[in-house]
């Protein structure tokens, strides 16, 4: 039967279940639960954890570089207009909105999910060993990295177990008693530290993630006298979070009243910097009669049950009339102008499509102290209202508002128009005063200046997760801190033949691992009473 069997083996001497033998080996197959096993322990790791911490905030790098149209939808519109080829690719990976991206949320849910993986076994591994007594304590106690013993004489070995249970225990340890010797340890506080900051993590992914689902922020520029009722059409731009619900918006209507700035002009270096900045409001909540007058300033915003309303930013809204050829009002009503520089420079665009018998549009800036620079070219040398000044240049043609496609109402696409004022033209552009009106070129009409106010830009914000985020970012810093300033210690001591041992060990560095054992032992240690100076004087006297 031997020789039958070897007579089957393969030519070249191995078995065949080898590798290279024509039967297949017999190798585990993990199948799919297997796998979902494999692929939870990977991403339950405190390893994996670590690497997607570190990759959302690599992550969450582009957000502070490039502007962001949840925070700054214009300066994503300048920056499309100042790199139009860069800009439509960028957009496609997200970079304008990396907090609301697919590939931030799908590093932000991976995080969410390892963090719980990493949380949870710990809590029910951590309350087993607060449960379960201190460890028994080692045979040779000399090998912990502090130790030191002490002598004992005969009669003064029965009480020092209880002195050393009593010792560490209004020290703080736990402690257990076995026949000859105690074992303590403190600082389960540390591990407790540990697992709450990992929990507040949790909490605050979890914060963030609601606040950000059931969030809005809306812009509005609001002209003095002008009233803003609190719908989407009254916005004009507006960010939602996924879960958001027009529903939700509060209603109110709010009037700004007066737009007060305040320069620097005692300092010579810092003459025109702003010292502060007041936007009274008037605000009406639906269903009430009572008007509650508020005062809007940077970082103090106006509160309002479901909103809050911050000031964001301010200008100049000089209020203009424009006639057609055939005398009648094409355009009246304040022009938003956009500063440009720190003295209220400011460009502004006025659009005129129903006037007749052509359409035009003018590209104009505002100086609030207008001066002149060497080059005759005007400037602001003030941003205070204190010489105001517009100039105009006027260009004809279609200015494709009737295409149906959405145009920046603060830009003005002069491609294809035709330049009538200023420039290379040779026309001088129209320059006007508050009170003052011109007549415009080649009979479009006439423009005139009626008067002069500021406008503030206000946004809008409702996030229902800032409280908790804020809640679980003390909690999780409360954690950090226990993990890192609270010792995990176990003390042991131990009676010997001639004395007691004293050993402690901690996890991680304790310098104080050694002043703990000396200061056991010197306790431990019976004091040795001195005897009376005149002992021996009273021997030498008998």
């Amino acid at each position: 039967m031997a020789t039958s069997q070897r007579s089957k083996a393969p030519a070249t001497g191995r078995p065949s279940d080898h590798v290279t033998a024509a039967a297949p080996a017999n190798e585990p197959i993990l199948g799919v639960m297997g796998w979902l096993r494999w692929i939870w322990r990977q991403l339950t790791s405190m390893r994996t954890a670590l690497l997607l911490l570190l990759l959302l905030a690599a992550a969450a790098i582009p957000g502070s570089i490039y502007p962001q149209r949840s925070a700054d939808p214009n300066g994503v519109t300048t920056f499309f207009q100042e790199n139009p080829g860069v800009a439509p690719v960028m957009d496609k990976f997200q970079l304008f909105d990396v907090y609301t991206s697919a590939w931030f949320s799908a590093i932000y849910i991976l995080l969410f999910v390892s963090l719980i993986g990493c949380v949870i076994p710990r809590i029910g591994v951590h309350a087993k060993a607060v449960l379960a007594p201190p460890a028994a304590t080692p045979t040779n106690l000399k090998r912990m990295p502090a130790f030191t013993e002490g002598s004992l004489k005969p009669k003064q070995r029965s009480g020092l177990l209880e002195a050393a249970r009593a010792l560490l225990k209004r020290q703080g340890y736990r402690v257990s008693v076995d026949e000859n010797s105690v074992a303590a340890e403190r600082g389960y506080w540390r591990e407790t530290g540990n697992l709450i900051f990992h929990m507040g993590l949790v909490g605050l992914l979890i914060a963030v993630g609601f606040g950000g689902a059931y969030s809005y922020s809306g812009q509005r520029i609001l002209v003095e006298g002008d009233t803003f009722v609190n719908n989407l059409a009254g916005y004009d731009s507006f960010n939602p979070g996924i879960a958001f619900n027009e529903s939700m918006l509060p209603a109110f209507s709010m009037t700004l009243k007066t737009f007060q700035v305040k320069y620097d002009i005692s300092n010579a270096t810092n003459t025109g910097t702003p010292l502060w900045f007041k936007a009274a409001v008037d605000i009406r909540e639906r269903g009430s009669d009572q008007v509650l007058s508020k005062t809007i300033q940077v970082n103090e915003p106006a509160e309002i049950p479901g909103a809050k309303v911050y000031l964001s930013g301010n200008g100049y809204a000089p209020v203009i009339t424009i006639r057609d050829g055939k005398g009648h009002i094409a355009f009246s009503g304040p022009v938003i102008y956009l500063p440009q520089d720190s003295n209220m420079t400011s460009l502004g665009v006025i659009k005129v499509p129903d006037a007749k018998p052509k359409q035009f549009g003018i590209l104009s800036f505002f100086y609030p102290t207008a001066g002149q620079l060497k080059t005759k070219a005007f400037t602001s040398v003030f941003p205070a209202n204190a010489n105001p000044l517009l100039t105009m240049n006027v260009y004809e043609g279609d200015l494709g508002l009737d295409s149906g496609i959405p145009s920046n109402a603060f830009s003005l696409q002069v491609h294809g128009l035709k330049q009538l004022t200023g420039g290379k033209t040779g026309v001088k552009g129209i320059q006007l005063k508050p009170g003052e009106s011109a007549n415009l070129p080649n009979g479009l009409g006439s423009v005139s200046f009626d008067s002069l106010r500021r406008y503030a830009s206000l946004d809008v914000d409702y996030n229902p997760g800032q409280g908790w985020v804020l809640f679980f970012a003390l909690f999780s810093l409360a954690g950090l801190i226990m993990s890192l300033v609270i010792p995990r210690r176990r003390v042991w001591v131990k009676l010997t033949e001639d004395g007691f041992q004293v050993a402690a060990l901690a996890r991680g560095d304790d310098p104080l691992l050694e002043k703990v054992v000396a200061d056991v032992s010197s306790q431990l240690t019976p004091s040795k009473k001195s005897a009376p100076k005149n002992a021996e004087q009273g021997k030498d006297t008998e």
